[in-house]
């Protein structure tokens, strides 16, 4: 089986994803993978699978810390290119191992962005991403008790390791989002 195929990778998923809300997080990284890749001239789909993976153990795994090394080796027995597992391995500070490539900083930084923005939307009147402002973005950052489980050190981290005005990376996360506003439980953009 092609893992490289989208579609593969998600009957992958159907096996280790449980619920709902793990999956629109899912969907809402790989729409911000895949808007960066274009943005870098990368690969969109490659990018795109990476950031489906990154959190597939999430649930399955044993205990939080173990994740994401705990399910490094089941994406090596479904073979998944290596360039990919790192990246998934490097997106936890936890795991000690180095961000280096291009793909493995913008997953990192596009991880606990891409799930704060989709928050940000949940709460907005319209439950809209056209709502969704680096200024409303901001705000809500500075509000601890809202999704409080959401990184903002990391956020911060994030679009500086790649080199963006965090105003521009929250922006561009909106943007990249907006195609995958329905399926990740928004209304629809425009």
């Amino acid at each position: 089986m092609d893992m490289m195929d989208r579609e593969n990778t998600l009957e992958f998923l159907s096996r280790h994803v449980q619920t709902d809300v793990l999956m629109k997080h899912l969907l809402t990284v790989e729409a911000s993978m895949r808007g960066y890749a274009r943005r870098f001239g990368e690969d969109e789909d490659r990018w795109g699978i990476a950031g489906l993976l990154h959190d597939f153990d999430w649930e399955i795994c044993p205990t939080p810390e173990s994740h994401p090394t705990y399910g490094a080796q089941i994406l090596r027995d479904a073979s998944y290119p290596e360039d990919m597992i790192r990246a998934v391995l490097t997106h936890g500070e936890h795991t000690g191992i180095p961000r280096e490539s291009l793909m493995e900083h913008t997953l990192f930084a596009v991880d606990e962005l891409s799930g704060f923005v989709r928050a940000v939307a949940l709460v907005r009147p319209s439950k809209s991403l056209d709502e969704v402002t680096p200024r409303s973005v901001r705000r809500k950052m500075k509000d601890k008790a809202f999704a409080k489980d959401v990184n903002r050190d990391d956020i911060l981290k994030g679009a500086d390791e790649l080199g963006v005005d965090l105003d521009e990376h929250i922006a561009f996360v909106v943007e990249s989002m907006k195609p995958v506003s329905v399926r990740i439980g928004l209304n629809e953009s425009g």
